[in-house]
């Protein structure tokens, strides 16, 4: 799970990470009260959508008066957002942070990140902030700065002075950039977040490192330890359709493509995602309907599918174990039906009850191709999709 700068900075503040000055708003007039309650003579209006590259869209402005603060809310309340996270249909601004100006003497990069092939969190650390951690990893790798969490400790103060030293601050810098680092360590370790991220941590003109930004992603698993966190979920920043199939107890992911996909198994999802991409066509979801589905989730999981303007096809990729073809072949039928298919529909089953399920979808009346092998089955797709060169 995601959230918001402004909710990170309020965690940044509750685990004594300094941040600078804010107040967030939902409307101009009140962004402009905020700004006149903090210090000038600099202002930043930000907006809060959950993406980055927020600054180069448009939706982070520097101003220098109440008034200022004002009109930059209102051009940036009520605008779609187009960064490189979004994706082209961009995000709805619905609320900004206004943030008293920080003198900044130079820009670094801190995050603490689950590192799944370790087993344990990581400390990451680079001269280069402001920028995308992909490129300077991309570019220059030895700039960035690792360091591990022993899993049940917290990190060492050694290892926190080696990673700011290696950033090139001064000794004094170092050791209250040790405790910060700790503090965020700490604040990922107790709240089970998969990533804590600062870019820019700021180094002022006057020695103090502070937070500029901030990003937390949490373990949505863990949620249910963790009620605080949980309530800090914003509904209006997830995907409607992922919504409502959260709704119906479905596990979907919505993606750029048109190819709609049913799977049961997350592994075998993603194998079906990686073929279709092969074949030249682009999946539209990722759906795992799960090994022990009933008829009815399957349903409910097609009707999502078919709610997505992009699908032009689907293709269901069905192993029979627990959850039976002839199962899967009725909850299609059922769904199909209830809709009013009229995309083309390619089918692949395997396993338990195949020729019965196979006969329920041929006597169906529904207008479907079947095929013997997943590959089979993503060429068809790409075919009907135009997606095959």
């Amino acid at each position: 799970m995601n959230v918001h700068e402004y909710q990170a900075k309020n965690l940044f503040k509750e685990f004594q990470i300094p941040v600078p000055q804010g107040g967030l708003a939902i409307t101009p007039r009140e962004a402009r009260s905020i700004a006149e309650s903090m210090p000038g003579p600099v202002w930043v209006v930000k907006a809060q959508i959950h993406a980055g590259g927020r600054g180069k869209g448009g939706g982070v402005k520097v101003v220098h008066s109440p008034a200022d603060v004002e009109t930059a809310a209102a051009q940036i309340l009520g605008m779609t957002l187009v960064t490189h996270q979004t994706g082209p249909q961009g995000k709805l601004v619905r609320k900004v942070w206004i943030e008293q100006g920080t003198e900044v003497s130079r820009e670094l990069y801190l995050a603490v990140v689950l590192d799944r092939g370790a087993e344990c969190l990581a400390v990451m650390a680079s001269p280069d902030g402001g920028m995308d951690i992909e490129e300077v990893a991309a570019k220059t790798p030895e700039r960035i700065f690792t360091t591990h969490v022993v899993p049940g400790q917290l990190l060492w103060p050694f290892q926190a002075r080696k990673l700011l030293f290696g950033c090139g601050l001064e000794p004094k810098q170092v050791l209250s950039g040790a405790a910060l680092i700790q503090n965020l360590v700490r604040l990922a370790w107790e709240k089970e977040a998969t990533l804590v991220e600062i870019n820019p941590l700021a180094l002022t003109t006057d020695g103090r490192l502070v937070a500029l930004d901030g990003k937390i992603n949490f373990d949505e698993s863990a949620l249910k330890r963790h009620n605080d966190i949980a309530a800090l979920e914003d509904p209006t920043e997830t995907d409607p359709l992922e919504r409502q199939a959260v709704d119906l107890g479905l596990n979907y992911i919505r993606l750029q493509g048109n190819v709609g996909t049913m799977v049961n198994g997350a592994g075998l999802a993603m194998a079906t995602m990686d073929v279709i991409k092969q074949a030249g066509a682009e999946p539209a979801n990722f759906l795992d309907v799960g090994g022990g589905a009933s008829e009815e989730m399957v349903t409910k999981g097609f009707e999502v599918i078919l709610s997505d303007p992009q699908v032009k096809a689907i293709l269901i990729n069905i192993f029979g174990g627990i959850l039976r073809c002839d199962t899967l072949a009725s909850g299609v039928v059922a769904a199909a039906k209830k809709v009013n298919l009229k995309v083309p529909l390619v089918v692949r089953l395997e396993g338990t009850n195949v020729e019965d399920g196979r006969r329920i979808l041929a006597e169906s009346g529904l207008n479907f191709e079947v095929a013997g092998s997943l590959s089979e089955a993503a060429a068809k797709i790409a075919q009907v999709t135009g997606g095959a060169q």
